[in-house]
């Protein structure tokens, strides 16, 4: 029962109730009951088949174990003569955990692992020391843990000499963010780094140091890595390691330090004032089509450079002159040599180098540009080297932008503002559930192929595969918000959008109606989504609660590969803004594929 102010001296009460299992569910456990009033073993058994859920799953001994989570989590005691049985009730509340019936298959990687890096998304970070803004927040290895801790595989960390000149500081360079120190960054990323995922850490170094403190960070990344530490034998290697070669190893990516000695006189690269202010900064924003992305780049310069990050625009001849100032120990230890070959046109610095292998980054802008007319080439120059995408310089609040122009183009290390909450960075969380969370996500083998053509991502596509979503109903935000958190005067008013994010084609996002005042909304609707690129389509789920007078209020979000759901009625687990899991707020959901 609760109780809501009305009028201001009147009271309102609401009685909570339970909302009985949807005609569906009734249906599944009449079906694998055997029409009777329990169910055993046997009929969950065969009701977990009938899903697909697991075709190498041992079925007796799972319905078995499962029989036994489910009434030992209601707390039911049960007779040590006879096997126990489920009712309806308990059928639905197993269907309902989010821990016994995951949208996802289980938490395993079971993609392959031994291809080139070349040939993964790997969940990456930029400026993985900030804790806020990019101009003034204070710089820690707090959020790098964070982000090694949720799985995140690529660390990057702009160095800087300190202000006595004798050691190394990272911070966002020529801005007011407070340095910390190279040390402890390297400590924490060495204590965390496999946490969350045994496959390796990528650091990549932001370098504007000289030559003797170059050597103090060779000195100080082999004494705190010791043998964890990876380095080729050879300088330039035809091909990359896989990330199963590399296991519990970490490695280092990053380029001659052209800017530090360009930049030493004193030079500073003029601030971004705040012209991200209109960026997707609020949950409430959405991620904009990369479509328009791309129209928005041909019609915008990029000249306000991100501060501190350099776009790898050195020659081979430029190259070679830095060598003579780059100390020999610390040049050896790069494994993922970055830059730009000779020649300033894009098509230049797409060229492959059938003899090396190198990593080129460019901006979200100098992206979107770069698809307009060589969309195949970028992808073709994905499949052996690695392209690292960064946020564009006036996304000062630490935004970010739409990973999709990336990812569809075959770029692995699209770097994203780990602090920058929103719906983009749900997109990014969501990518990475995929393959067991472990950071690695094998790229779908249309991008890897050369013949008979090379992927297109301008391409109109047909439809291969049409998913059908069913929100059936909500429940856990009486648990785990106050009563009044949402209306100080009724039960919340919620509804439901779902949608999906992808290529163009493919994202659009539909919603329920609301349920008003009721804390158990049961929605009951079917959407149906067609899906010309499900192997890089994303699910997205939120709840918000209808709000007549002033913006809707956040209820919980999730995003899910859409290559992972499991097919069947099943339990969705809704997060918070930041992508960390309410403890009890989920949805009941189905989902369901037809083959075009």
């Amino acid at each position: 029962m609760g109780t809501y102010k009305c009028c201001l001296i009147f009271k309102r009460r609401y009685r909570w109730t339970d909302a009985p299992p949807p005609e569906d569910v009734r249906s599944l456990f009449a079906q694998h009951s055997g029409g009777t009033a329990t169910m055993g073993a046997d009929g969950l058994r065969r009701y977990l088949e009938s899903t697909g859920t697991d075709p190498d799953f041992d079925g007796d001994a799972e319905a078995e174990r499962l029989l036994d989570q489910i009434r030992q989590a209601q707390r039911v005691r049960v007779p040590r003569v006879g096997r126990p049985l489920l009712g309806i009730d308990d059928f639905h509340r197993f269907l309902f955990s989010d821990d016994l019936n995951p949208p996802l298959r289980r938490p395993q990687v079971h993609h392959h692992m031994a291809a080139p890096l070349s040939h993964y998304y790997i969940y990456t970070g930029h400026n993985s020391y900030l804790t806020g803004n990019q101009l003034s927040s204070d710089c820690s290895d707090v959020p790098i843990i964070k982000a090694l801790q949720r799985g995140v595989r690529v660390i990057e960390l702009d160095m800087w000499p300190n202000s006595n000149k004798d050691g190394i500081s990272i911070l966002h360079g020529r801005t007011l963010t407070t340095p910390v120190s190279l040390l402890k960054c390297l400590r924490s990323i060495k204590e965390y780094a496999f946490v969350a995922s045994p496959y390796p850490v990528i650091i990549t170094l932001e370098d504007h140091l000289p030559p003797d403190l170059q050597d103090k960070v060779a000195k100080m990344v082999l004494e705190v890595f010791g043998s964890i530490l990876y380095y080729p034998q050879e300088e330039h290697p035809k091909e990359l390691p896989s990330p199963e070669e590399l296991k519990g190893r970490v490695l280092l990516s990053t380029k001659p330090p052209k800017e530090y000695l360009e930049a030493k006189a004193g030079g500073a690269i003029k601030d971004t004032d705040g012209k991200g202010g209109d960026d997707d900064a609020a949950w409430g924003k959405e991620v904009p089509d990369f479509k328009t992305e791309i129209q928005s780049a041909k019609q915008e310069d990029d000249d306000s450079m991100q501060p501190g990050d350099d776009e790898d625009d050195d020659d081979d001849e430029e190259e070679q002159k830095m060598q003579q100032h780059l100390a020999p120990q610390y040049k050896h230890l790069i494994t993922i040599r970055a830059g730009k070959p000779k020649g300033g046109t894009t098509s230049d610095a797409l060229k492959c180098d059938p003899n090396k292998v190198r990593r080129l980054s460019l901006s979200e802008q100098e992206l979107a540009k770069a698809v307009v007319n060589h969309g195949t080439e970028i992808v073709r120059f994905t499949q052996r080297n690695l392209l690292r995408i960064y946020p564009k310089g006036t996304r000062v609040t630490s935004s970010n932008y739409n990973p999709f122009i990336g990812w569809v183009h075959g770029a692995q290390m699209v770097a994203f503002n780990m602090q920058g909450y929103g719906r983009a960075l749900w997109l990014m969380h969501g990518f990475y559930k995929a393959n067991g969370a472990c950071g690695y996500v094998k790229k779908p083998d249309f991008l890897m192929k050369s013949e008979p053509e090379v992927f297109d991502p301008k391409k109109t596509r047909p439809v291969k595969k049409i998913l059908k979503v069913k929100v059936y109903m909500g429940d856990g935000w009486r648990m785990d918000f106050k009563q009044t958190h949402f209306d100080q005067y009724s039960p919340p008013d919620f509804y439901a959008r779902v949608g999906i994010a992808g290529v163009p084609a493919d994202s659009m996002m539909k919603k329920t109606r609301a349920i008003e005042d009721n804390w158990v909304p049961v929605w009951g609707e079917e959407f149906s989504f067609e899906l010309t690129v499900p192997e890089l389509a994303l699910l997205r789920v939120e709840v918000h609660e209808y709000d007549m007078s002033e913006k809707d209020d956040f209820a919980g979000q999730t995003v899910l590969p859409v290559s992972e759901l499991q097919p069947g009625i099943r339990a969705v687990a809704l997060c918070d803004r930041k992508g960390n899991k309410y403890s009890n707020v989920k949805l009941l959901m189905r989902f369901e594929f037809e083959s075009v």
